[in-house]
Parts: structure tokens; sequence; C-alpha cells
């Protein structure tokens, strides 16, 4: 694959905490206010103001480390990061250093056309996020001035830190998806990518196969798109390759990816890891986690995706690959039990799921909690396809306009009137108005060819608008035709 390398990936995921206030003031937590109406005299790091820690963002964390299979530490304490950036008023950031919340966790995953396999976490910490630069210009390297919004100061951030256990683009999407859904169930992040609610540093190296020893990395930050990070780890490790086989080095440093180019472009070297000149946060006190805290929250996870996936397969008897696709994202599984609850081909719904719905919520760009329709919708009308009141193809139509307008079923195929044939009589006449009018494809079915009959079938649903029902026209014709 790479040439007698081996790329090894390490991810570095941050997601912001859903908390209904910031992580060290009572200022909202909420995205898209006007830039710097979220701000108060704490996060913006003023002189004599004293930082207060948000119990639920602890909570959260906690959540977070348990559902991902972490040892939660009974102490720890919080810590100043130096640097100075634009975005960052305080010129540090309350982080954790030597003493995170969540240590030793671990993800099983399944990557496209790979055996299943674990990745492990090394820790899981708590932090506050940065301000936002808003760049006068395509990007940072373009821009000749910047804007900062400081709402996004003070965010509850976790940053989830993997092994360096990925070695395919497959395997760290895979993992990506598989944190994304996980802290998703648990309910203390919507990972919204497009707003920045989930991004990841991706750290990039390659070594010969076979060596003891990992390369230099490169850096990409703050990627926040699945498609940019596969892209970017199919380019990079290519472009180490070339530059190793050439005679160079790779030089430690940040990249960004330019999509545009799909490739990666050098942002900053580093020759040593930056020295943030960490200390004790000596605003905060250690925290000490009382160990029936930790107990009570294990008691609030809800069903995560694993075990869902399991009971899916024995409880409804759908195949594996329905019941991981549907149960990788909450809202889709939630959705899909309500309509199993009312109708109990559940093969069937999970087709449906997986096909009609997810294309027209792909095209919309919206989520299945913002369609329109109700799960008792869609379980009422496949129940009126399998009563044979519509046809399979009716169906399509009806949920197409009950997708638009969130109309009933029964009201829909009532109004536009797509209530499936079923009357023999009514076939019979419609049937023999169709041979009547076909003449020559009669003498050539009654001469051997019985291609011929597919044809009488097309003329009888076109003449019905589609609205025959399939079996009973075949019944008919083939008495018509044999008797």
């Amino acid at each position: 694959m790479l040439d007698g390398y081996e790329m090894t990936v390490g991810l570095e995921v941050h997601a912001q905490l859903d908390t209904n206030t910031k992580i060290f003031c009572g200022c909202k937590n909420e995205f898209g206010a006007e830039p710097n109406n979220h701000t108060c005299p704490i996060c913006l790091g003023l002189p004599g103001t004293l930082p207060v820690l948000n119990e639920k963002a602890v909570e959260y964390i906690i959540k977070a480390g348990l559902a991902l299979n972490c040892e939660i530490a009974t102490f720890s304490k919080f810590d100043r990061k130096n640097y100075f950036y634009a975005d960052l008023p305080k010129a540090y950031q309350i982080s954790q250093f030597d003493l995170p919340f969540c240590e030793n966790g671990e993800v099983i995953i399944q990557p496209e056309g790979e055996d299943e396999m674990k990745v492990g976490i090394t820790r899981i910490h708590l932090e506050e996020d940065a301000g936002k630069l808003n760049h006068a210009g395509s990007d940072i390297s373009s821009a000749n001035s910047s804007l900062v919004d400081y709402n996004r100061v003070g965010t509850p951030l976790i940053e989830i830190v993997s092994e360096p256990d990925i070695h395919s683009p497959e395997q760290a999407i895979a993992y990506l998806k598989k944190l994304k859904s996980i802290i998703e169930y648990i309910g203390v992040s919507d990972c919204d990518m497009s707003q920045g609610s989930m991004r990841a540093d991706v750290n990039i190296s390659v070594a010969p196969v076979g060596s003891d020893e990992l390369g230099t990395r490169t850096e990409l930050k703050n990627m926040n798109s699945f498609k940019a990070i596969e892209k970017a780890l199919r380019y990079e490790p290519r472009r180490q390759i070339k530059v190793l086989e050439s005679g160079g080095e790779i030089i430690q440093g940040t990249l960004t990816w330019d999509d545009e180019a799909s490739k990666t472009r050098a942002m900053r070297s580093k020759e040593e890891a930056h020295d943030y000149r960490y200390f004790p946060e000596p605003d905060l006190v250690p925290v000490i986690v009382d160990e029936s805290w930790v107990e009570e929250i294990k008691s609030t996870l809800p069903e995560l995706p694993d075990v869902r996936q399991e009971r899916y397969v024995t409880e409804f008897g759908i195949p594996e690959y329905d019941a991981g696709v549907i149960t990788a994202d909450r809202e889709m599984a939630d959705f899909f039990e309500a309509v199993v609850s009312e109708y109990d081909d559940a093969k069937t719904a999970s087709n449906w799921m997986m096909g009609d719905v997810s294309k027209l919520l792909n095209e919309e760009g919206i989520s299945i909690s913002e369609a329109k329709f109700a799960p008792e919708d869609l379980a009422k009308m496949l129940n009126l396809m399998d009563e044979g009141t519509i046809s399979s193809k009716i169906a399509k139509t009806v949920f197409e306009e009950m997708f638009a307008t969130g109309k009933d079923p029964d009201t829909i195929v009532e109004e536009k009137g797509l209530k499936q044939i079923s009357d023999t009589s009514e076939l019979e006449d419609i049937i023999d108005q169709v041979l009547e009018e076909n003449q020559s494809a009669l003498e050539d079915y009654r001469g051997g060819n019985k291609n011929v009959f597919g044809f009488f079938i097309g003329q009888t649903m076109k003449a019905t608008r589609g609205k025959a029902n399939p079996g009973v026209v075949n019944k008919i014709l083939r008495e018509k035709l044999e008797g």
C-alpha cells in the first residue's frame, strides 16, 4: 500500500460539551450568537477575576470516560497551559497536564474492508476552548487582517487522545465515527462538525515496515470534516515518503489542508515540542471525585451503540450490517424502534430507513429529528403497502409527499387517488382492452414468444397509472393468455 512504509496516526479529538453555561463562568454556552455577546470579565481573563468550576462539565467528562471504557481518577487537577495567541485573551489556557480525569480507555471499531480491532485511548482531559479568528481572506495565509470572536472562549471542551494504534485512513475514519456516535449517544455533545463542536488534530508519520521507532510527525490542526481527514491521510504519508526517498527529512511542524488543491501546506515548523510551561492552576483547587458519584453517573448511561446493534440482530432479526448502520446514529435508532413498535417487519423497515429515508435526509441536509413525518406515519405507510392498499412503487410516491409535507399517508393516498386497484372485474376489463389494442403482440405470444408477457403487464400498469395490483394482474393475464 505504501511501498514498504507504514503510516501511524494519532488523533486528538476535541468535543465541546453541551452545558448551559461555560466552564468557569455563568456566560451562556451557545453557538451562533452575535460576536462577543456571550462574554464576561471572567472568560475574558480581566484582572481580579476568579474561575469557578462548572460541576456539569465534570459530570460530562466522567460520563464520556465511562462510555469509552476509561479509568476515572479520584484525584484530578487543572493546569495552566501558557502560550500567546490572539484568540486566547488570558495568554494561557486552563487545561489538564499530568492528572486528567480519564485514562486508559479503548473502543472497538470495524474499519471498512478490515477486521474488527481495538483502538486505545491514552487520556481524556477537560479544558476551556479558545476564541475564534475570522480572517479577512480565504485563509490565514492570505488574510491581511483578522477579527476575534470571544464567544467561544471558556466553552467546556474534552480532548480525547488516542494511542498510536491507527495505520490506515479507513481505521481513522472508523475510529472518529465511533467516537462521534458514542458521544452523541450519551448526550454530552452534539458533535456538529460544521459548527466546530467536534474537531480533530491529526498527527501523521511514516516509517519503514518493521521499524522499532516512529517517524517524525506532522500535525494537521482543527480538522472538522471526515472527508477532508480521509483525503489528508491518503495524501500526507505519500508526500512524506517522497521526501524520504529523495534523501530529505521530515520537518516536524503544523500543516493545513488545502481542500481545493487536495494537498497539505506548511503553516509553521517546530524542531522541538512546544514548551507550554505547564504549572498547576493556582485559582482552582484539586478535584476529588467521589466513587459513589461515578457509580451514579454510570447508572445514567444509555444503551450504547455496540450493545444496541447486538440487540437489534437478536431481537429484530435484521442483519448485522443493517443494525450497525441504524444504531450508528441515536436519533435514527430511536426512530427505527418507534417504527417497528407499530410495524412487525423489521427488515423492510430497516431497508426503508437505510434507503429512501436516508436518501431524502441527505439531499435535504437534515437529521431524522428534523423530518416532518413521524415514525407512526412511516409504519402506517408500510402497513398500507403490506395490506395491498398501495403498491411498493406507489409507496415511494406516498413517502416523498409525506417527507415534503408531513401529511398522513392515508390522506395522501385519498387526495391523490393512489389506492391500488385489486378489484378483479375492474382489472379484467382493463386487461381485455390492453389485449384488444395490442393484437400483434398477442399473436407473438401465442406464437411462442413468452417474453411478450412482461409487455402486457407494463401496458396494464401504464393504463392504471401504476395503481394495479401486480399480483392480481399477473394472475388474470395468465388465465386469459393460457386458459
